[in-house]
């Protein structure tokens, strides 16, 4: 069983920056891919960022260039540095790993004004 404890999600302006981080734990469980999602009223949860255990990573379109995503295997913690934040990456912010299945975090709300 893994667990999944996202923080740093907030109200930040335009053109503004916020972390978020994810701790998993799960009993010893050898953490493998992680990935931040992001679901905004109305649309469907869509893929923000992924990293291997190896840290390669994968981005989608409208956050490359601005989102980083990183990962601490020692604490088992994922990263998203999110720089230069615009209005339409308001959303709720989830973390996600697979271990025999996928896995959640509760979410943080991330809110962007313009």
């Amino acid at each position: 069983q893994v667990q999944l404890v996202e923080s740093g999600g907030g109200l930040v302006q335009a053109g503004g920056s916020l972390r978020l981080s994810c701790a998993a734990s799960g009993g010893g469980v050898r953490i493998g891919p992680m990935a931040w999602y992001r679901q905004a009223p109305g649309k469907q949860r869509e893929l923000v960022a992924d990293i291997t255990r190896g840290s390669s990573t994968n981005y989608a379109d409208s956050v490359r260039g601005r989102f980083t995503i990183s990962r601490d295997n020692a604490k088992d913690t994922v990263y998203l540095q999110m720089n230069n934040l615009r209005p339409e990456d308001t959303a709720v912010y989830y973390c996600w790993t697979f271990w025999s299945r996928a896995y959640w975090g509760q979410g943080t709300q991330v809110t962007v004004s313009s």
